[in-house]
C-alpha cells in the first residue's frame, strides 16, 4: 500500500498580538470563522467534547463549494506557548487518495506589538498523488493566506476582541 508523505510549511507576520491570533484561530475558531467567511463556511459544530483535546468539530461548507462538510480533531491545545495541532480525518472528496491532512500552528511574537504565524501543513496521501498534489496545495496556501490576513483586519479593526 502506498504512504506518502508531503510537508509544507510557512511564516507569515501579522499586527496583532500572538495571544489574541490564538484565541481567533484555536479557541474560537468554531464561533468566529463562519462569521468571517459566510462566503466559505456555513457553520462550524462541535460533534464532540468541550473544545480541547479530542474535540471533533464539522465544518460545512456553501452550496457550491468544491467539499460539502470536513471533520476534525484537536490534537494539541498549548496555551502557554501558543501552538495548536489538528487533524482533518473526514472529508467529502478528499480526492480519493488523502488519509488525513494534519495542521501544526504556533503563534510568537514578532517583537513589534505584532506575530509570526508559523504553519506547518502535512498531507498524508493512500495513493500517488500525481499532478493533483500541486493544485490543492495551491488551492490550500492561498486560503491559509487569505484567512490570516482577514482575521488580522478584524481583529485589528476590532481591539477589544479577545484582549
Amino acid at each position: 500500500m502506498y504512504m506518502g508523505l508531503f510537508r509544507y510549511e510557512k511564516e507569515i507576520s501579522v499586527a496583532v498580538a500572538p495571544s489574541r491570533m490564538f484565541q481567533a484561530f484555536v479557541l474560537d475558531f468554531h464561533n468566529l470563522f463562519p462569521k468571517l467567511f459566510p462566503e466559505i463556511i456555513k457553520s462550524i459544530e462541535i460533534e464532540h467534547g468541550d473544545g480541547g483535546v479530542g474535540t471533533i468539530k464539522v465544518e460545512n461548507f456553501v452550496e457550491g463549494s468544491k467539499h460539502k462538510y470536513a471533520k476534525q480533531r484537536v490534537d494539541s491545545i498549548d496555551k502557554e506557548n501558543l501552538t495548536c495541532t489538528f487533524t482533518v480525518f473526514e472529508q467529502d472528496n478528499m480526492l480519493d487518495i488523502m488519509e488525513s491532512i494534519v495542521y501544526n500552528i504556533k503563534f510568537e511574537p514578532s517583537g513589534n506589538g505584532g506575530s509570526i504565524c508559523k504553519s506547518c501543513t502535512e498531507f498524508h496521501f493512500t495513493s500517488d498523488p500525481g499532478t493533483q498534489l500541486a493544485e490543492e496545495l495551491k488551492n490550500a496556501s492561498e486560503q491559509e493566506l487569505t484567512f490570516f490576513k482577514l482575521v488580522e483586519a478584524h481583529l485589528s479593526a476590532n481591539p477589544d476582541l479577545y484582549a
